[in-house]
């Protein structure tokens, strides 16, 4: 299941849960400010990027930057428990599934999240003409 964190007024929000659909993909949708997440939710999202807290913190946030916080410096626990209280500092969207992780809406990857079988299908029988070319083909670069 593709989960997706998200915030009120985020145009990029907007754009990966519209592609989502129009791409027949089921989701989750968890609002950050509404929805409380759990330090092993927070945990997990920590180990899935690539880059840890750099992947998913947004520096520039306006809590860190008026608090001259040093994330460097806390343990998983402190970091676990600051983006508990002070989720805005979460850069959004954040998409999860079993297999894949994006932050941000990226037109060129999001295509990671539609099934590899799909994807296999759509690289070597899709053409314009296909009934399905809408759900398929166009996540591949015509030949």
């Amino acid at each position: 299941m593709i989960v997706v964190y998200t915030s009120p007024g985020c145009a990029s929000c907007r754009k990966v849960k519209q592609w989502l659909k129009d791409h027949n993909l089921p989701f989750i949708e968890k609002n950050i400010f509404k929805t409380l997440l759990n330090d092993s939710e927070i945990r997990h999202l920590l180990i899935r990027s690539e880059n840890g807290s750099d992947d998913i913190i947004s520096k520039r946030s306006k809590i860190i930057q008026e608090s001259n916080i040093d994330l460097d410096s806390m343990t998983t626990d402190q970091l676990i428990q600051f983006i508990k209280q002070n989720p805005s500092v979460l850069k959004r969207p954040i998409i999860i599934s079993e297999t894949s992780f994006q932050v941000g809406y990226d037109e060129e990857e999001i295509g990671i999240f539609i099934p590899s079988e799909l994807r296999r299908i759509a690289d070597y029988n899709c053409s314009r003409d296909c009934p399905s070319y809408k759900l398929c083909g166009s996540v591949r670069k015509e030949r």
